[in-house]
């Protein structure tokens, strides 16, 4: 493989959120829209924007000193960044969340006030964007996401910022039987795409290529099959194989349980995976405690199931997750400009 080029402050900035083996094991705690609906609900009642920045601080102050990074928002969690432990890396969201129904495509926007030069200044080492993308659909829609993660690119590239895209395939219309059956090509599809120099993506941050409730013989399973055991394993690695970019497995909101047996999965295929961003299989079972019982009582619940949580996730990495630069073809073929 030949040499890989990269700038010291980019090669240091996302070294900032690996651990000293160079696996990524970060915490996410950039969701705005999904969590104060989660906590309106669990509450029966409302949730506030002072709800999101508190329980943002908890999951930072608690959860960090067990993760390599924390990845947050600069809309409500700012304040959060100054929790974290000592030596962890902080990557910000730079885009809207959720988007417009009644425009065909899920079209993304990036929030308004920010820039990536904003955000380094705010404490970022990393920026992050999250795009729904289909690559079967409209090539018009799919033209103005390439060229949305073309202008982030370039911004991200002349501050030696990292950028780390986080693609998520949607498929509107379809039973989640259908979209387990098509997920494996539209996970491969956005790997291949995004993996081009034009993007400018340093790492990518993916959905596993299978549906565990649907792979046969896993403990998930739900009755339904879509993958054997073989199957899924075998999609593991041709969608490994569709990058030449280190990528990193979100949870995409599965309990705990279902996001280690994933990267078990994972590890059994041999797939080169540099590590997590993993939210709410973490955190998620907090909600209620938080929503009723307030701020204490959720820094208790962290320090208890949410630790023990994140130092299961954190054993699963050790056998099985690679490190970021592996993908380059090791360390010392990263040429530092």
């Amino acid at each position: 493989m030949a040499q890989v080029r990269m700038t010291r402050a980019k090669f240091d900035r996302i070294n900032a959120c690996a651990n000293e083996q160079g696996v990524i094991a970060a915490a996410a705690m950039d969701q705005r829209g999904s969590l104060q609906k989660s906590i309106a609900k669990a509450r029966g009642g409302e949730a506030t924007g002072a709800d999101l920045a508190a329980f943002k601080h908890a999951v930072t102050r608690v959860l960090t000193p067990h993760a390599t990074a924390i990845l947050l928002d600069p809309e409500y969690g700012l304040d959060a960044i100054g929790q974290r432990a000592p030596g962890r890396g902080v990557l910000l969201s730079y885009e809207e969340t959720g988007y417009d129904v009644n425009v065909k495509g899920r079209l993304p926007d990036l929030l308004p006030e920010w820039s990536a030069l904003r955000l380094l200044e705010a404490g970022a080492d990393v920026v992050k964007v999250l795009l729904y993308y289909d690559f079967e659909d409209d090539a018009h829609i799919n033209t103005v996401k390439k060229a949305f993660i073309e202008r982030v690119g370039a911004e991200c590239a002349a501050l030696d910022m990292p950028f780390f895209l986080e693609p998520l395939y949607y498929a509107d219309g379809t039973s989640e039987a259908e979209l387990a059956r098509r997920k494996p090509a539209g996970v491969i599809g956005y790997m291949e795409e995004f993996s081009k120099p034009r993007y400018g993506v340093d790492v990518l941050k993916v959905e596993v290529p299978v549906n565990m409730k649907y792979v046969e013989g896993s403990r998930s399973f739900a009755g339904d099959t879509a993958y054997t055991q073989a199957d899924a394993q075998r999609l593991f690695r041709e969608a490994a194989s569709a990058t030449q970019k280190p990528f990193i497995y979100l949870s995409a909101g599965v309990s705990n349980e279902v996001f280690l047996e994933t990267l078990e999965l994972a590890g059994d295929a041999g797939t080169d995976f540099a590590g997590v961003l993993c939210g709410r299989a973490t955190w998620q079972n907090g909600i209620p405690v938080y929503a009723t019982q307030g701020y204490d009582a959720l820094i208790n619940w962290l320090e208890g199931e949410g630790v023990e949580n994140i130092e299961a996730l954190n054993k699963v990495l050790a056998k099985t997750a690679k490190p970021w630069w592996q993908a380059y073809g090791g360390r010392d073929n990263i040429l530092i400009a």
